[in-house]
């Protein structure tokens, strides 16, 4: 997303369709086929300079192709230009760090607790007990796989996590459909091309 979008307060509609922006997939679905033979079929949205509207790929190469998109861990995927820049010799001037070091040493920086954790992301509040509602203490924390097992056991709860369920294949109507394609397309086995 580009640093200059920007939306009004209360801008529902905007918002909806920024997001809709942020969250859409590498590729079309819409426009993703496979023909008889099991190659997949990718309709462009725009043709090639040399007039070329499909991709033809085996299923493999089509995979790698997503494969590429995937960005590499703890990569920083934010660059930054101008006077942000990391190297800029006045950047120090303009950041926001610049101004925290005027901050009185009192302040502490504090890491959100495993509770508070729960409460934000799951909504669930550990520190108030479900019944009378009032404040709970912790007094232990218990991480001996043994002991959790027997404490399960003893309230007679399953002490073994779920199963995961077996990994699915492709959506059935990607399996199913047939798509007959005209002559102007792009094999990937005779000739490459740079994504």
């Amino acid at each position: 997303m580009h640093a200059g979008s920007s939306l009004q307060a209360g801008d529902k509609k905007g918002l909806e369709t920024l997001c809709r922006y942020i969250a859409r997939s590498a590729v079309s679905e819409e426009r993703l086929t496979l023909n008889s033979s099991g190659q997949i079929i990718y309709k462009l949205k725009n043709s090639f300079s040399d007039g070329t509207t499909h991709l033809i790929m085996a299923p493999l190469d089509f995979l790698e192709k997503l494969a590429a998109l995937v960005p590499r861990p703890r990569v920083n995927l934010i660059r930054f230009h101008g006077v942000f820049a990391p190297h800029f010799k006045h950047r120090n001037q303009i950041t926001p760090h610049s101004q925290v070091k005027h901050q009185s040493p009192s302040k502490k920086n504090y890491h959100m607790t495993w509770a508070k954790r729960l409460a934000r992301v799951f909504e669930i509040d550990v520190t108030t007990c479900p019944i009378c509602k009032d404040k709970l203490k912790i007094i232990a924390c218990i991480d001996q796989p043994e002991a959790i097992k027997n404490i399960l056991l003893h309230l007679h709860l399953d002490p073994y996590p779920p199963q995961p369920s077996p990994p699915r294949g492709p959506p059935e109507t990607l399996l199913t459909s047939e798509h007959t394609v005209q002559n102007d397309t792009h094999d990937f086995n005779q000739a490459p091309l740079h994504w």
